[in-house]
């Protein structure tokens, strides 16, 4: 049960609203995990974003964070950011063309447009500051403590085997067969600071709590 489905377990339209939370904060194995002992019949009100609230507006950076990117990462965040920026022209003129259409209360394609470009304007900030405090393919020291940057190999309580992921920003996406676990997700922030054979508690969604002991903390490679 390694970041897939159990078998015969299906996701439910209530889990799906849920299951991408659930994956950014405690990584893809666990999230199945959560789910498959609920069977799936749980509800989590906090795993849904509120209706009109664009996603991105729920995950910000703060002004004074770093964060760690590999160079891949970065290159192709900047790259995404490019060209939305240039994309705001035509999002406009499709607005102002809807706009000319007449009536807007019943103007469906005016509406979609100004959702779009909402929507477009929110992940152009996310972008700009997360770039803006990105930390760009600096290897952190190699001291054996968990922190952003760093590819950490871990064992939960009650389970043999062991799980390794690169703790660093969602946004950097899967580094090869590495899952990425952000730093501010619960797994992330009970493991910051952690040495190498400390255990630490983090909470579930289902409000109790999962022990998980650090094995091993190095300094992520891109080579």
């Amino acid at each position: 049960m390694r970041g897939e489905r159990p078998r015969g377990v299906k996701w439910t339209g209530v889990d799906l609203s849920c299951r991408d939370t659930l994956v950014h904060q405690h990584g893809p194995r666990r999230a199945v995990f959560f789910l498959y002992l609920n069977r799936v019949r749980t509800r989590w009100p906090a795993c849904t974003p509120k209706p009109g609230r664009p996603y991105e507006e729920m995950v910000t950076v703060s002004d004074t964070k770093v964060t760690w990117l590999t160079q891949d990462a970065y290159d192709r965040l900047k790259h995404e950011l490019d060209e939305m920026i240039e994309n705001r022209p035509v999002i406009a003129a499709r607005i102002n063309d809807s706009r000319e259409e007449g009536d807007l209360k019943e103007n469906g394609g005016y509406h979609a447009a100004r959702e779009e470009q909402g929507q477009a304007e929110a992940r152009i900030r996310h972008l700009q500051e997360l770039l803006r405090n990105a930390k760009v393919g600096e290897a952190p020291d190699d001291d054996g403590t968990a922190g952003p940057g760093k590819v950490l190999t871990v064992k939960y309580d009650g389970d043999d085997e062991e799980e390794k992921f690169l703790l660093a920003t969602r946004e950097e996406g899967a580094e090869g067969a590495l899952d990425v676990y952000s730093p501010e997700s619960p797994l992330g922030k009970a493991l910051l600071g952690a040495k190498e054979g400390e255990s630490r508690e983090y909470e579930l969604p289902n409000g109790k709590t999962m022990k998980v002991t650090l094995v091993k903390a190095v300094p992520y490679s891109e080579s």
